[in-house]
């Protein structure tokens, strides 16, 4: 992966990174952001940060879902109907012991193709599975 270059910038690189992640992080608008900073000493406009998420963001994310630490692998699997747009839909959940959610799959169809898929997108096999009885999780492990 390249570098990121913090070049022709005013604010040392920590400090753009702890305003993207600030911003990333947490649900803030760039104005949170920016008080957040002013709290700390720090003249930052919002624009500013909204510029640094716009061309940091997406690399700084990536590197912190890297370095993100592996999830347990006690899983609790989810499913449910919603109504999208007037159409009925269902969203799959990956959740860990510990709360964390690991991915949400909203399709049209409840079938061994969409267990399937929820499950590869985590790279690894869990140890252990707590579920509902459906046909469509027993095909997928």
């Amino acid at each position: 992966m390249a570098e990121i270059s913090y070049r022709r910038h005013r604010f040392p690189p920590i400090v753009i990174q702890h305003a993207v992640w600030l911003y990333l992080r947490f649900t803030l608008s760039y104005r949170d952001v920016e008080e957040l900073l002013a709290e700390r000493g720090l003249d930052i406009s919002y624009e500013s940060v909204r510029s640094w998420v716009l061309k940091f963001g997406r690399m700084i994310a990536r590197r912190l879902r890297q370095v993100r630490p592996r999830p347990s692998d006690r899983w609790h699997l989810d499913e449910m109907v919603v109504r999208i747009a007037g159409k009925r839909m269902y969203l799959w959940r990956a959740v860990d012991h510990e709360g964390e959610i690991l991915d949400v799959l909203v399709q049209r169809r409840r079938d061994r193709r969409a267990a399937v898929k929820l499950m590869r997108k985590q790279g690894f096999a869990p140890k252990r599975v707590v579920m509902d009885k459906l046909r469509s999780y027993g095909a997928a492990f």
